[in-house]
């Protein structure tokens, strides 16, 4: 099945968690490496006032369920310092997981896709980059839905690039 997860970072060492993120993700068995995005530079969407996200999505193919690709990805969040003291706020490492295959799922602590891709530029933009033929299951196509979205506070950022593991 093919998997996507968007990757964000706000506080330290944005790149470099990203980086670890994508690398941590491949590194264990079960899924694949399929594609990465551009980074982006992104406004803070909700929330409380807070430093600019840099955004990447990462794309995969594996067979793993969905609540051991959410164990990994909230496993490397808090390799990396990831604290959740306040919704939506500041974070040293975010790792979403976005769609899993055509898998749906209204579990409150895994829900998917997830509830609010379809309508953040943050996930679609940098989505549609690696994969620009990506649909969101039940929402339609990620160009599609791109149409209906702001992407002003979304920024590529041409100086800053993820490697795919090897």
């Amino acid at each position: 099945m093919r998997v996507v997860l968007a990757l964000g970072s706000n506080l330290g060492r944005r790149i470099e968690y990203l980086q670890g993120a994508l690398d941590a993700l491949f590194d264990a068995p079960g899924l694949t490496f399929v594609a990465v995005s551009p980074v982006y530079e992104t406004d803070p969407v909700g929330g409380p006032t807070q430093a600019a996200y840099l955004n990447a999505v990462v794309i995969g193919e594996g067979m793993l369920d969905p609540r051991t690709l959410l164990d990994r990805a909230q496993g490397i969040e808090n390799a990396f310092g990831r604290t959740r003291e306040e919704r939506w706020g500041p974070r040293t490492l975010d790792v979403d997981l976005i769609a899993v295959g055509g898998l749906t799922s209204d579990d409150p602590e895994l829900t998917l896709p997830h509830p609010r891709a379809h309508e953040r530029a943050f996930v679609l933009i940098p989505w549609a980059q690696a994969d620009p033929g990506a649909v969101l299951p039940g929402r339609g196509s990620v160009a599609a839905l791109l149409a209906g979205v702001d992407g002003g506070g979304v920024r590529l950022r041409t100086d800053l690039s993820l490697v795919p593991p090897s």
